[in-house]
C-alpha cells in the first residue's frame, strides 16, 4: 500500500507543475482575436440659433422672374382645370388652347 502511495504521489508532483506550467506561462497570452476597433468619435454637439425679438430683419432676396413652364405642362394643368369644371370635351379643347397660349 505504501509502494502504491509512493508511486501516485511522484507521478503527481512529476506531471503537475509540468502541466501548470504549461498552462500559465507568464507575460504570453494567446492572442487568436484582433483588437477591437476604436469608439467612433462623440457626434458634434450643434446649438441651434435662437431669434432675437430686437434683431434686424433680414433683407427679402431678388425675386427671380417666373420661367415659363413648357407646353406640355400648362396644357396637362389647363385640361385638369377644364375637367374640374365640367366642361364637355369641346369646350374643353377651347378652353386648353386659350389658357396655354396665354
Amino acid at each position: 500500500m505504501k509502494r502504491i502511495a509512493l508511486i501516485l504521489l511522484a507521478t503527481t508532483l512529476i506531471a503537475a507543475p509540468g502541466a501548470a506550467l504549461a498552462q500559465l506561462v507568464p507575460g504570453q497570452l494567446p492572442t487568436t482575436l484582433p483588437p477591437p476597433p476604436p469608439p467612433p468619435p462623440p457626434p458634434p454637439v450643434v446649438v441651434p440659433t435662437v431669434p432675437q425679438l430686437d434683431a434686424p430683419q433680414p433683407t427679402p432676396r431678388a425675386q427671380l422672374p417666373n420661367q415659363r413652364r413648357s407646353f406640355g405642362d400648362r396644357i396637362t394643368d389647363c385640361l385638369t382645370d377644364g375637367n374640374a369644371a365640367r366642361l364637355s370635351p369641346n369646350d374643353r379643347a377651347a378652353y386648353s388652347r386659350a389658357c396655354a397660349n396665354q
